[in-house]
């Protein structure tokens, strides 16, 4: 294979990338020159190196990245990151997401949600020829699970040794592949948090904004067995001791200084057809956003602020508005834009290019028109096919089908199983069944599936699913009165809300499931079959698009080689570098954004109601100019948040941001509501990102939370 994605011979048009490129470690090297102009201190060869500082202490939290931040197992990460956790631990007695939390001593340490993970990155390497040997001849459906088996071997080989998980990643859409080992750290404890108005201050008004004012950021640790490796939750464990962990600057950075970060960001679209933009943009984006928009007002009107109900489901909202607010400024952007005519002058330039040459024309004349039919055919039921996948966030009808799925998988050998029903995911499914105690009213989870229900029988008649509309009694004169009738019935019969049922059923063979008389269960098994068939179509298309999604990216990357433009791939929750600077921005004429906020705009935000109701304490630390040892001249206070160019996405939540010595100067956080649509293409006139800086946080730990035995364990760089 051609190693188009980036040679020495291309290394300096790096300079004319401005900050764009979410890179792997290993193209760094061949950037070495670019990162010392730009004001890297440490050797470029080390960043590229896993099993060495400073890549060794950036872990993931499996959807969030953290960092180890002292040698015993502390991990700093955002607050929405542990929100999960801290919401888990939270009752209307103790409130931890209101007023907070620090343990003094590892004894007064929490446990975190039931299956959270620490993972630390020990080697990735390129088995692209292992994972196409043999598979190239076959299409759709045989293709799709003959890479799966290939994928399935190499992990089940790489997890041979116990306390690691392993992944294949695809990059380029499948044109090359890479296996990523990973520690697995099991027992996972909550350390500090603080009070959510503190750590959420703002809310979801100030969310994707600038100026912002919050302290997002929180601590776990992490645990092993004495004998140094990971081991589930016991009190015998010990703190985990890391190769490196970050050292944290109290100085901080200023404007124009360099920065850079190490995450894991989730997924981009750089790459996408112009098709793919348009239907996402101009479909998928307006109804998701009118689906999450719904769910959130369908739980906070039926469960009541400072319920149970509603703390079990605070998590699922800060999600639900999250997105609300990124489809919309992904609309309101995309309107603004020329993005679609820009992905169609590029698939006009590229076509132009190919038949400019025969064999470019033999390689890729038909690519592009395979891939648009491919991509039309998956389009043709997703209405159908959201208001599905949105049923995702009810708990009993998918808690009683992953069970009998489960029972069918646990029926074949393990090798045969699909992924997520291996043996070596069953820790992980027992834990998703335990917390949904914390996560589960059956007051919210009936009241959604209601109004997702609705909506299904809204469709055309050739959309809907027979079995389907059987379990749930829909036919041609059904109404809300005949839906809700059988919702409460399915509800009150069913007893997988309980724990110890649900845990039960993970052991009992399809033939139980099929003699059942709970509700859900009974829905499990007469929708099965129609289940899998959708399933199977669905990996034949995907099939096909694993075949032609990576010709077109080939094609990509050898114009691009041509005209002298390095290319990365897009993000796929695989560890990334980014680099930067500190920078403010214009977010439209006659305005400028400066890349700082002080303490003083928390003052001036403050209203004493959520989500603006700063801790009385702080307002008064302020007011007295209580600066401490975290002052910055330049802006004449404490600084609070800062921007920089760095080119992120979710799944960059919890990221350290480094300067040139590769000391911690923030946690990236959010990025502006401006940057948003940079998932779909950067502009390095508005995409920025969103740093709590260190030196805030460190001021909230000293001053106002008192937590004295954290900062004594880290090593703080004044």
């Amino acid at each position: 294979m051609k190693k188009w994605l980036l040679t020495a011979a291309i290394a300096a048009s790096f300079t004319a990338q401005a900050d764009e490129g979410m890179w792997q470690p290993h193209q760094l090297p061949a950037m070495a020159d670019m990162l010392k102009q730009k004001g890297l201190e440490i050797d470029a060869k080390s960043i590229s190196k896993l099993t060495e500082f400073p890549m060794n202490a950036v872990i993931s939290l499996g959807g969030c990245t953290a960092s180890f931040v002292s040698p015993k197992g502390l991990v700093v990460t955002n607050h929405h990151c542990a929100y999960g956790s801290i919401q888990y631990n939270s009752t209307p007695e103790k409130n931890l997401l209101k007023e907070g939390f620090l343990a003094k001593t590892y004894a007064d340490e929490l446990p975190a949600t039931p299956g959270s993970r620490i993972y630390v990155t020990e080697a990735v390497t390129n088995v692209t020829d292992q994972i196409k040997s043999g598979q190239m001849a076959k299409v759709g459906n045989e293709f799709y699970k003959g890479i799966e088996q290939q994928e399935k071997a190499l992990v089940a080989e790489c997890e041979a040794e116990d306390g690691y998980r392993c992944q294949v990643y695809s990059f380029h859409g499948g044109l090359e592949y890479y296996l990523v080992k990973q520690m697995e750290i099991r027992d996972v404890r909550l350390a500090y948090n603080p009070a959510g108005s503190v750590g959420k201050y703002g809310g979801d008004i100030d969310n994707w904004m600038w100026p912002r004012h919050t302290g997002d950021y929180s601590f776990y640790r992490a645990y092993v067995g004495k004998d140094g490796k990971p081991a589930d939750f016991s009190e015998d464990n010990i703190p985990y001791e890391p190769k490196s962990f970050l050292k944290v600057s109290a100085k901080g950075v200023s404007e124009g200084d360099f920065v850079m970060v190490a995450g894991y960001p989730g997924r981009t679209n750089r790459y996408r057809t112009a098709d793919e933009v348009e239907n996402q943009f101009e479909w998928a984006y307006p109804e998701g956003k009118v689906l999450r928009e719904r769910l959130i007002e369908i739980i906070k009107d039926t469960a009541p602020e400072g319920s149970d109900e509603r703390i079990k489901y605070e998590s699922a909202l800060a999600g639900l508005a999250n997105y609300a607010k990124n489809f919309t400024s992904m609309i309101e952007f995309y309107g603004k834009s020329t993005m679609l005519d820009d992905r169609k002058a590029t698939e006009q330039n590229l076509a132009k290019w190919i038949n400019e040459d025969d064999k470019r024309v033999e390689k890729y004349g038909e690519t592009l028109t395979q891939l648009n039919k491919l991509i039309e055919q998956s389009q043709a039921h997703q209405e159908r096919d959201m208001i599905l996948g949105y049923m995702g966030y009810t708990t009993m009808m998918t808690t009683a089908s992953r069970l009998y799925r489960l029972a069918h998988e646990k029926a074949l050998p393990d090798m045969e199983r699909e992924p997520g029903f291996q043996q070596r995911d069953m820790t992980r499914f027992t834990s998703s069944m335990e917390r949904i105690d914390r996560r589960y009213a059956a007051s919210v989870d009936k009241a959604i599936l209601f109004d997702l229900l609705k909506r299904y029988v809204a469709l055309p008649a050739d959309q809907r699913l027979k079995d389907f509309d059987k379990a749930f009694g829909i036919h041609k004169k059904s109404d809300d009165a005949t839906i809700q009738k059988v919702l409460d019935k399915m509800y009150a019969k069913t007893e997988l809300a309980d724990k110890a049922t649900r845990l039960a059923w993970m052991d009992k063979s399809v033939a139980e499931f099929k003699k059942s008389n709970d509700p859900f269960i009974k829905f499990a098994v007469s929708t099965y079959d129609e289940t899998m068939a959708r399933e199977t179509q669905a990996k034949q298309l995907a099939g096909d698009l694993m075949k032609v999604r990576p010709q077109y990216m080939d094609a990509i990357i050898a114009y691009n080689h041509q005209l002298g433009k390095p290319v990365y791939a897009d993000a796929n929750s695989s560890l990334r570098v980014t680099i930067g600077n500190v920078k403010g921005y214009a977010p439209q004429d006659g305005l400028v954004a400066v890349p700082f906020t002080r303490l003083e705009g928390i003052l001036a935000k403050d209203t004493g109601e959520d989500p603006f109701d700063a801790p009385a304490k702080q307002l008064e630390l302020i007011k007295q100019k209580q600066y401490g040892d975290y002052y910055m001249k330049s802006i004449d206070s404490v600084p609070v948040n800062f921007l920089s160019t760095l080119d992120t996405t979710g799944g960059n939540s919890g990221s350290p941001t480094l300067n040139g010595r590769a000391e911690l100067v923030g946690l990236l956080f959010d990025g502006v509501y401006e940057s948003i649509i940079g998932d779909w293409g950067y502009d390095p006139q508005t995409n920025r990102s969103i740093q709590v800086d260190s030196r805030y946080m460190l001021w909230v730990m000293e001053h106002l939370d008192h937590a004295d035995n954290l900062l004594a364990e880290m090593e703080i760089v004044k």
